[in-house]
């Protein structure tokens, strides 16, 4: 009845939602046991190291069990969830019998020794062999009984290597002198002692006992080898205590620790990878975008941009976009096992997000070929739904360049750090008015500052300084969108 119940349960194992992620977090249960699911159903949110994904369930049934709470790390395929898909009425039975199941288990190797004296009970626990260790002790009487009494040992523990050369009588007092801090006596151990002994290369008679009766347990067999090493790796142990007392300071009052994980885990990884990867350089130019603040004010009135989001970012990256094509080199990657430079036809832009759940990138897949209007239509949905956490893992993968506007933060400037298989990204200050030389006098005009950090592997300094000075041109001259298309 259990085995025909138990086949009836499917297990749900974690997938792989972003190709080649190793973890997500479980962020939210949407079923909870006793719940009815069916194939496709949603049955909770998982944040990866990209995005938060929702798991739907390709089975009918009734939910079992949720192996994980919310909050819970798991690897990729690892069961999350137990669904009954043999009848709804029999899932709480199974889940009630099995522990029930469990205890003679666990209660049967306790048993299993008494009835036989071979077979596998003294590698699972070697509780068997215990009885006999007692038995053992009377072994300083005479020489005749010890053979015996050691291959009887020798027979219950299946092949004990150290017991077979001392078979011979008159070899067993041999042993005796160097244990002579065991009073003479064989020394007592279990048979999985005995085995990480012999495969560490121990000699048990070398070994003090610190168990209960004098039996030797594995914490002896490693102190005997690290006692047996030199004293150098001893100071390399000894800071470890001293480093996991630093908790111990934690003002909880004062201080909040945040877990490092998800985006926020994958973002820090990445940034290392690519600072310590990738020669970064970095030049900037500040220029006066006065009649692109303009434009865009025109545009916001245009019927061709009707319900769309207008603003600086849209011309900026039309400027971007324009800059590439006239230096098409700068958009490309490093294969660094061909070790080839890899030019790309096309533009993925990228557009740096700051989340809840950390800074994330998504990008605008071939958005070289989009008109103005459809390019403002891309970057609105593109914000609308990394703010609401639902940007898909492949939103974010195959970016080529990336702009970040560190300027809705009133930032002046700053050095961006290369999305991971980039060659550029630009940096957008904040624009502000500004004292500027305009036709010959002083005026305050819109001014901003552009950064442009690029790989230095594949973009020379030339190169680099072009595609800056072009979008710098751009936004100066916003008719060059024309010109230069």
């Amino acid at each position: 009845m259990t085995t025909m119940t138990e086949a009836s349960v499917r297990e749900f194992k974690m997938p792989d939602v972003g190709e080649g992620l190793t973890e997500a977090e479980i962020l939210k249960w949407y079923v909870q046991p006793g719940d009815t699911v069916t194939d496709g159903q949603v049955v909770c949110e998982v944040e990866t190291a990209k995005a938060a994904v929702e798991l739907p369930i390709p089975y009918d049934g009734v939910v079992r069990d949720l192996h994980f709470p919310e909050g819970t790390t798991v690897d990729v395929g690892t069961a999350i969830i137990s669904v009954d898909v043999g009848g709804g009425s029999a899932a709480p039975a199974p889940a009630a019998e099995q522990p029930a199941a469990a205890q003679p288990a666990a209660a049967a190797p306790a048993e299993e020794p008494k009835a036989a004296g071979s077979g596998r009970q003294p590698v699972l626990v070697g509780y068997g062999v215990a009885a006999s260790s007692t038995r053992r002790r009377p072994r300083k009487g005479p020489e005749v009984p010890v053979p015996q009494v050691s291959t009887a040992i020798q027979t219950e523990l299946n092949g004990h290597a150290p017991a077979a050369p001392a078979a011979p009588a008159p070899a067993a007092p041999a042993p005796a002198a160097p244990a002579a801090p065991a009073g003479g006596e064989r020394p007592l151990a279990k048979p999985p002692v005995r085995k990480l002994a012999k495969d560490l290369g121990v000699d048990l008679t070398t070994v003090v006992p610190t168990g209960p009766d004098g039996i030797i347990t594995r914490e002896d067999v490693h102190a005997a080898v690290a006692a047996a090493v030199p004293a150098a790796p001893e100071p390399q142990v000894a800071p470890a205590p001293a480093v996991a007392q630093a908790p111990a300071s934690y003002d909880t009052t004062r201080e909040t620790r945040i877990p490092v994980k998800g985006v926020r885990k994958a973002t820090a990884a990445a940034m290392v990878g690519s600072a310590f990867t990738a020669p970064h350089v970095t030049e900037f130019v500040t220029v006066d975008v006065t009649r692109t603040m303009k434009l865009v004010e025109e545009l916001k009135a245009d019927k061709e941009f009707a319900g769309l989001r207008v603003n600086p970012l849209l011309l900026i990256s039309k400027a971007l976009l324009v800059a590439i094509r006239r230096n098409p080199d700068v958009n490309a990657s490093w294969d660094e096992a061909a070790q080839e430079i890899v030019v790309k036809h096309y533009v993925n832009l990228g557009i740096a997000a700051a989340t809840p759940r950390g800074l994330i990138v998504p990008n605008i897949k071939d958005a070289h070929a989009q008109t103005l209007p459809q390019l403002a239509q891309s970057l609105g949905e593109l914000v609308a739904t990394a703010r609401d956490g639902k940007t898909s893992p492949a939103a974010m993968q195959g970016g080529t360049v990336t702009i970040t506007n560190v300027g809705v933060f009133g930032v002046d400037t700053g050095t961006p750090i290369l999305n991971p298989g980039e060659s550029a990204i630009l940096a957008v200050g904040a624009i502000k008015p500004q004292p500027w030389v305009h036709k010959g006098k002083v005026k305050p005009r819109q001014v901003t500052t552009l950064a442009l950090s690029f790989d230095h592997r594949l973009v020379d300094g030339e190169l680099g300084s072009k595609v800056l000075a072009d979008v710098a041109a751009i936004l100066e001259q916003p008719k060059r969108l024309i010109t230069w298309a």
